[in-house]
């Protein structure tokens, strides 16, 4: 059966995806580590980059082949955003609720608000041009010059991200086999982030085919949430170490990334076409986004009502998606 096998490519795509980021931040925070410089930049750069990493790639294969596949790149972006706030920042207060640090809610959020809006000016026309493309991405280099500014005068600045402990570790070996190991895993990711965004975006088209539903809904449902594995994986770890300062950081600023880097380079490459892009699912990204406002507002704190409103409201965009007959919209 047709079915099995692009599904069993879905899943491989969504492996190397995962793994290849892990691999790709590990060595090169490593190679950055040993030409010395400072953790919070290899946090800030080299790991926030890595994580956006599958998003990225993912987004620049389906613009880049045929029109049909621009679909996939958007709806991986807007979809990936939507998955971050209302599915993983929803279950991580569910799981456990947690105080956000009021630096985030203050320097951050405006931030993402702002980007936010920015970018649902520039689809307006139903397109992102070239020229947009590039204004997006001098936005992450601003963003993140000035984070590097703030966060060097800030002890433990909330926005800073951490570099993985075994990067940390393995920087302190010497010796040339130490370092080939590190550029061993940079490449070893490349290759995982390529082949496995070429396996995600081929069976994702494909099943979207068989099972009869558009491009859109899967870039928005299965490819998004697929591409936000790291962060899901940060989540999880930051919520069972009790870490819960870094996770609304961490979501927060992939959805930066997503916007100004990946969106920002797929564009400056290639034009993308959004058309097909529903005002709905617009709505529903900026909808999420606005509602950190009055859920963090209030002692900037997300509790488990507010975490299952945040999830509820995810699960009730996917079956809208997939099955709207369901909620008597079809």
């Amino acid at each position: 059966m047709e079915l099995l096998p692009q599904i069993g490519w879905l899943v491989l795509g969504l492996a190397l995806l995962s793994f290849g980021a892990d691999w790709l931040v590990r060595g090169a925070s490593d190679l950055a580590l040993r030409a010395r410089i400072s953790p919070l930049v290899v946090g800030l750069t080299v790991v926030a980059f890595g994580t956006s990493a599958p998003e990225l790639i993912v987004s620049l294969k389906a613009n880049l082949d045929p029109e049909t596949q621009a679909d996939i790149a958007v709806g991986n972006v807007v979809g990936s955003n939507i998955c971050n706030i209302a599915l993983l920042l929803g279950l991580a207060a569910l799981i456990r609720p947690f105080q956000v640090n009021s630096q985030i809610v203050k320097r951050e959020l405006p931030i993402l608000l702002l980007v936010t809006a920015v970018f649902v000016v520039m689809i307006y026309d139903r397109t992102l041009s070239r020229l947009e493309g590039v204004l997006l991405f001098a936005g992450i280099l601003i963003y993140v010059t000035h984070s590097i500014r703030l966060a060097r005068s800030v002890p433990d600045d909330p926005a800073a991200i951490e570099v993985p402990e075994e990067a940390l570790e393995h920087s302190k070996e010497t010796g040339a086999r130490a370092i080939l190991s590190s550029v061993g895993w940079v490449l070893l990711g490349l290759a995982g982030l390529i082949y496995g965004a070429d396996r995600l975006v081929e069976s994702g088209v494909t099943l979207a085919r068989i099972v009869g539903v558009p491009e859109l809904v899967i870039g928005l449902t299965m490819v998004a949430i697929g591409t936000s594995l790291p962060e899901l994986a940060t989540t999880i770890a930051a919520t069972r170490k009790g870490q819960t300062d870094l996770i609304a950081g961490n979501l927060i600023g992939s959805n930066l990334f997503n916007i100004l880097v990946v969106m920002g380079v797929a564009s400056a490459v290639k034009a993308i076409d959004v058309a097909s892009l529903k005002t709905t699912d617009v709505a529903v990204m900026c909808g999420f986004t606005l509602l950190l406002i009055p859920f963090l507002a209030r002692g900037a704190r997300l509790n488990r009502i507010e975490g299952a409103i945040l999830l509820g409201g995810y699960l009730v965009y996917c079956l809208w998606l997939v099955k709207p007959e369901w909620l008597g919209l079809g």
